[in-house]
C-alpha cells in the first residue's frame, strides 16, 4: 500500500512554531484534510488538494483520510497545536478501529506539534513547572458531571490546571461554573493566566487573581492556566513572570 496518513500538529498559530517534520509532510502530501480554519493556514500549491470541513465531523474526516490513503494518496490530517491533545489523532484511531481490516495496513504517522498549553505557559514564564494536568471544558463528548469531578480532584491534588476550550457561544455557562467551583475550593489570590491567540498578532496575556477572574475573559481562542497553591508571580517592568517552583512539600 503506497499511500499514507500523517496526523500533523500545526502548533498554536505562528508559522515559526511548525516543526520541520510537519513542514516536510505537507510538502509531500497530495491531500490536506482538516477543520477549515486549520486547512487555510497551509498555503495552496499545485498537486495539493485541500478538504476543509466543519469542526464537528471528526470521525467522518478521519474515515475520509483513511479511504484516500488506502487508494494510494499521501494525506495530512491537520490539527492545531498537537494532534494527540484533544485533537484528531484519537479520532483517526477510532475510525481505524471501527473500519475495514485493510485499513490497518496503512502507514499512519502522528507528527507532534506545540500545543496551546505549552505555548501559553512559555509566553507567561513557567506556570507548569511542577505537576500539572489538562482538562477540556467542552461537554460535547463527555458530561459536565465528569468535568466537575475531575476539576475538584485536580484542585484537591494541588495541580496547576490547563483548561482547553473554556468558553464558546454555544457553551457560555461551563466556564462560569468552573470559576464558581474554583472559588469554593481555592484561595481568592490563586493566580490565573488567560492567554489568548498565543503566537499570533492578536496575542493577549492577562494574569489575575481568582477573585478578579470573570467568564468573559475567556473564549475558544483562550488557554486558561490556573496555578497551584505554590504558583507565584514576579513583577517586572517588561511584564510579569508566572511560575511554579519545582519543589513541593
Amino acid at each position: 500500500m503506497s499511500g499514507w496518513v500523517a496526523v500533523a500538529g500545526l502548533g498554536p498559530g505562528a508559522d515559526a512554531l511548525i516543526t520541520p517534520e510537519v513542514t516536510m509532510a505537507l510538502e509531500e502530501a497530495t491531500d490536506l484534510i482538516g477543520y477549515a480554519p486549520y486547512v487555510t493556514r497551509v498555503a495552496e500549491r499545485p498537486g495539493l488538494t485541500r478538504h476543509p470541513s466543519d469542526n464537528r465531523v471528526e470521525l467522518d474526516r478521519a474515515a475520509h483520510a483513511l479511504k484516500l490513503a488506502a487508494a494510494g494518496h499521501r494525506v495530512v490530517v491537520a490539527s492545531s497545536g498537537d494532534p494527540g491533545v484533544f485533537a484528531m489523532a484519537s479520532a483517526l484511531f477510532e475510525a481505524l478501529e471501527a473500519g475495514p481490516a485493510a485499513w490497518r495496513a496503512i502507514d499512519i504517522r502522528v507528527l507532534p506539534g506545540i500545543t496551546a498549553m505549552l505555548a501559553a505557559a512559555a509566553r507567561a514564564g513557567a506556570p507548569l513547572g511542577h505537576d500539572f494536568c489538562a482538562i477540556n471544558l467542552s461537554d460535547n463528548l463527555k458530561p459536565w458531571a465528569l468535568i466537575e469531578r475531575r476539576l475538584r480532584l485536580a484542585v484537591e491534588a494541588d495541580f496547576a490546571i490547563a483548561f482547553y476550550n473554556p468558553r464558546s457561544r454555544s457553551r457560555p455557562v461551563g466556564f462560569a461554573r468552573t470559576l464558581a467551583i474554583l472559588r469554593e475550593t481555592c484561595e481568592p489570590g490563586r493566580l490565573i493566566l488567560f492567554a489568548r491567540a498565543v503566537s499570533t498578532p492578536q496575542e493577549e496575556l492577562r494574569i489575575v487573581p481568582l477573585e478578579q477572574a470573570t467568564p468573559e475573559m475567556a473564549d475558544m481562542r483562550t488557554m486558561v492556566i490556573v496555578g497551584s497553591s505554590r504558583t507565584r508571580m514576579i513583577d517586572r517592568v517588561a511584564g510579569p513572570i508566572l511560575y511554579t517552583p519545582r519543589w513541593a512539600e
